[in-house]
């Protein structure tokens, strides 16, 4: 029975290593994934899943206009997709995720999301919200604060190494901009009056 999955965490918990280790054994076995991930992430090669480990993967590119089961039909009329799995599931819109709900139960073909919870403020993204209330299975990767303590939470730095506690939701970056950390410290930098 095909299910929709939803693989969170905060950054740097293995969440592209994960899915690509999910999409090679899915090929392993002869059997053909549809990979995708959002274009608006630019940091590594267009048209890939790269994870921090050197792990790749072509990849389908989606954006918020995407509709994901026209994309899906038409793949899988080229080459039968057993499995769809989606790097930086975040960035989906309410829509793609009720999509993919249309690609499981319609259409009997698994897709497994992976992406981030919240953003530096500690609010949840648009996808991750309607993957959280909408998926069958919901499966936390986890990661650590430099404290050692579960990191939960993703804070956002500027140039001079500070805290950002204001501005756009979306802000592609990595190592050189976010850091993980539990929610204490996170509560310490952002939550905290300056």
């Amino acid at each position: 029975m095909a299910q929709l999955y939803f693989y969170y965490s905060a950054m740097n918990a293995g969440k592209s290593t994960s899915m690509l280790q999910s999409a090679y054994n899915y090929e392993e076995r002869g059997m053909h994934t549809l990979v995708m991930t959002a274009a608006i992430d630019d940091r590594y090669q267009k048209g890939e899943v790269t994870s921090r480990i050197g792990l790749t993967s072509k990849a389908d590119l989606f954006t918020d206009r995407m509709h994901l089961v026209d994309h899906y039909l038409a793949r899988n009329a080229q080459q039968h997709i057993d499995c769809i799995l989606i790097d930086e599931a975040q960035f989906l819109t309410k829509e793609q995720v009720k999509q993919l709900s249309i690609i499981v139960d319609l259409h009997k073909t698994p897709v497994l999301c992976y992406g981030l919870r919240t953003d530096f403020q500690g609010e949840l993204f648009s996808g991750s919200q309607h993957l959280l209330a909408w998926a069958d299975k919901l499966v936390e990767l986890k990661t650590v604060c430099f404290c050692g303590r579960k990191a939960t939470m993703v804070v956002r730095f500027d140039e001079h190494n500070q805290p950002i506690r204001e501005g756009a939701q979306v802000s592609i970056g990595g190592n050189d901009v976010y850091q993980s950390m539990c929610r204490f410290h996170f509560q310490e930098r952002v939550w905290q009056e300056p």
